[in-house]
């Protein structure tokens, strides 16, 4: 796999997958392997990944075998509200904080953070050029002044060089630290609703959040680092926005409503006369 280029993410995964097949059935058995993931209590999609590893080592191995054709169930993403979101920031530590905003704030993929360096970060202009994974375009990610900021004094605590890694570690150790301080605190605010916030929630409601601002799939498509259009199709499903997650403005003429317009309110109602517009905070 190395040699074909595919990336260590996907290495680790056949090799896990393997790994856990081999402690259920034998590997050179192509039935046996069948019949232990048929049997399985999961997910299509994990029964699909599983064949689609098992189907690798056959491939070099020269074994005969017809991979079963698991179709995944439809299934909505649930995205955190941005409270619970802000919760698990404030509980994190300072390192692994400024990793979560940078994942609520950019969509990043864990392992595009954790491939970042310090030069991929444009302090003047607040922007992240990370390297896309999964073969997607390259794009310019805007942040905060307040995370531009964090990061900053990260880079200077650390004495961090233009070519350092922004952050040492793995994408692996990433979602492993983030769970275990995510179910320490589900644990002492006994909130199991907690537990079930992934890490790739992060990504899913910076996108959810983005088309809810912008109503421009493409644009969206584009800052997610997509290669297909179906994939970013989702989040126009998910948005379940509450009013108090807008600011609301008024306007009474046209000169104003254009300045609301150019600040990125969208017209909502008219009512006795006044033109009523929102944007989410």
């Amino acid at each position: 796999m190395k040699n074909n280029a595919k990336s260590d993410y996907s290495i680790t995964f056949v090799d896990k997958s393997l790994t856990y097949i081999s402690k259920h059935a034998d590997l050179n058995n192509p039935e046996q392997v069948k019949q232990f993931i048929a049997n399985k209590n999961v997910s299509n999609g994990y029964k699909k990944n599983l064949c689609l590893a098992y189907n690798k080592y056959c491939k070099y191995y020269d074994i005969e075998w017809q991979i079963p054709k698991y179709k995944p169930q439809a299934k909505m993403i649930q995205i955190p509200a941005k409270a619970k979101i802000e919760m698990l920031i404030a509980r994190a530590g300072i390192k692994l904080g400024i990793k979560l905003r940078i994942s609520k704030e950019t969509g990043l993929r864990p392992i595009e953070l954790c491939n970042l360096k310090v030069k991929d970060v444009d302090m003047d202009k607040k922007a992240i050029y990370p390297t896309t994974a999964k073969n997607g375009a390259g794009r310019i990610l805007k942040i905060s002044s307040n995370l531009q900021t964090a990061i900053e004094n990260h880079i200077n605590r650390y004495e961090l060089k233009a070519n350092d890694k922004l952050f040492r570690g793995t994408a692996e150790n990433y979602g492993k630290y983030y769970r275990a301080m995510r179910n320490s605190l589900a644990k002492k605010l006994n909130d199991e609703s907690l537990k079930s916030i992934r890490l790739y929630d992060f990504r899913h409601f910076f996108a959810t959040m983005l088309y809810a601002k912008t109503r421009d799939i493409l644009y969206v498509k584009q800052q997610m680092g997509h290669r297909k259009i179906g994939t970013t199709l989702i989040y126009t499903q998910l948005l379940n926005i509450t009013d108090d997650e807008y600011i609301c403005k008024t306007a009474s003429n046209v000169k104003q409503a254009t300045e609301l317009i150019e600040a990125g309110f969208e017209h909502v109602a008219d009512k006795d006369g006044t033109m009523l517009f929102r944007k989410r905070k």
